[in-house]
């Protein structure tokens, strides 16, 4: 059972030379427009049901706020990143940088054991072509046999007007998408702002948003499943990480063959026929134009409309029903049922485990961060009997609740600050506040030019929020 795409004899040659094929392109290498039969059974139900929980998503996560900070924002030209309601800050790339790489680990051991889902099942390029451009054009077009024959006929009124009609809801749609992608970037309300200012007072706006939704329609419209067969690197990547022990969606070749057509009353097992009938269903409900049959390809995203397809068959003729199923290719071969084995466990317990430090990255961040740096070509002061230096404090509180904060200095004793204003300090919610103090030691304190320091923040409980090592100046000493 091969993994690799068909093997397609190039018209012409010796009868020697092949050539990979993908189903959606003939023999002379152009591409074949894919034509899916609307699907329908126990998993495309599965499917809908999750689209519409991750549609909700989309388009509701602009809405919700967590203490007056948006859900999700990633606005890199303002450098302001909110990830569920928390505020990040350029201070926490490094987590973000962690975190991109701990999720780049947790899909390729997803990947490893459970095979590609997530292309099927929850990648918007599936999610919007399958559950909203496809359905919009079932609705106007109709289904596979109906389109084949609108797409053959000539450009009277009716091919028009159902042409004009979905293109303009694409379009439509694409606009409304583009939207709520901004939405994402810069807030809702920065977005209805510019609808409402118009694209002469942002008329840059205006044109990136027009490109964003021209992007979209060309995908949804046109380019469709080559995003997955020719762009997509994940696509490429499952050759590498599947294995005979990936889950995956399988044509059971040891039931199926040798195929053969459906006739009343024969003994398919004693004529030596595979259950496979070859009605062909598998590959006309496919979205990517391939034939299951011929093995795991690069260009199936595990949706199960070829499963559904399948099963209805398998039920209309009183043959069991999981001919095409997930499954492992060693379960295939073998011919055992699943078993959730220890290596499948023993994954899915480090998942969970990526999981929980993805979880520790993003919380365990600190609630301030603080900083004292003295002002450029400042230097110490002597009075009575006092060195004193002063300093910049900057603090960031990362929380969004209001910080009420004291100053001390931990090392070395004796210190004495001078504050610039009251000896609370309030730092607001998501707010960066500086501020200017003066420390001083007796002079005996100071044995060094270069003095070694470090100062904490204290919360109104006492408890330490961050702690900043800097250098105390001082006059400088000979040391006999």
């Amino acid at each position: 059972m091969s993994l690799q795409p068909n093997n397609i004899k190039i018209p012409g040659s010796d009868g020697d030379a092949f050539r990979d094929s993908v189903g959606t392109m003939d023999d002379a290498g152009k591409r074949k427009w894919v034509f899916p039969k609307k699907p329908k059974g126990k998993y495309t139900n599965y499917r809908d049901y999750v689209s519409y929980v991750l549609l909700l998503l989309f388009f509701g996560l602009p809405f919700i706020k967590i203490n007056d900070n948006p859900f999700l924002l990633i606005n890199i030209l303002d450098r302001k990143f909110f990830i569920l309601g928390q505020p990040f800050y350029l201070q926490d790339f490094f987590i973000l940088a962690l975190g991109a790489v701990t999720s780049v680990i947790f899909v390729m051991l997803f990947t490893v054991v459970f095979g590609r889902i997530f292309c099927g099942w929850l990648c918007p390029q599936t999610l919007f072509m399958e559950m909203v451009f496809r359905k919009i054009e079932y609705w106007i077009e109709g289904d596979r046999n109906k389109q084949m024959r609108l797409d053959k006929q000539e450009w009277d009124a009716e091919k028009i007007r159902k042409r004009l009609l979905k293109w303009g809801i694409f379009i439509i749609i694409s606009l409304i998408i583009s939207h709520f992608m901004f939405m994402y970037i810069v807030g809702y309300e920065k977005v209805f702002q510019i609808m409402k200012e118009g694209p002469v007072t942002n008329p840059i706006n205006f044109i990136v948003m027009i490109c964003f939704t021209g992007v979209f329609y060309f995908v949804f419209a046109w380019f469709r499943e080559q995003v997955c067969t020719l762009v997509c690197p994940y696509g490429r990547l499952q050759g590498v990480l599947i294995d005979k022990q990936t889950i995956n969606v399988y044509y059971d070749f040891k039931r199926g063959e040798n195929r053969a057509k459906w006739r009343n009353g024969e003994d398919r097992k004693a004529l030596g026929k595979g259950d496979c009938i070859d009605c062909n269903q598998c590959v006309v409900v496919c979205p990517t134009g391939i034939d299951i049959r011929n093995g795991q390809q690069l260009e199936c995203v595990n949706c199960t409309a070829c499963i559904d397809a399948c099963d209805e068959v398998m039920e209309r003729t009183g043959l069991p029903t999981g001919l095409i199923r997930y499954a492992t290719e060693a379960e295939i071969e073998n011919q055992t049922k699943f078993k959730f084995t220890a290596r499948m466990a023993a994954t899915t317990g480090f998942l969970i485990l990526l999981i929980g430090f993805l979880g520790f990255l993003m919380y365990d961040r600190g609630v301030m961060e603080t900083k004292f740096i003295r002002p450029a070509g400042s230097t110490f002061f002597v009075q009575n009997g006092k060195i004193t230096n002063t300093f910049i404090y900057t603090f960031l509180n990362k929380s969004n609740e209001k910080k009420v904060v004291t100053i001390k200095v931990l090392s070395p004793s004796n210190a004495e600050i001078t504050y610039f204003g009251p000896s609370k300090i309030t730092v607001k919610g998501d707010e960066i506040l500086k501020g200017n103090i003066n420390i001083s030691f007796p002079e005996e304190e100071i044995k060094l030019n270069k003095q070694n320091m470090e100062i904490g923040v204290f919360d109104e409980n006492g408890q330490m929020l961050d702690s900043f090592k800097t250098t105390f100046e001082g006059p400088f000493k000979l040391q006999f």
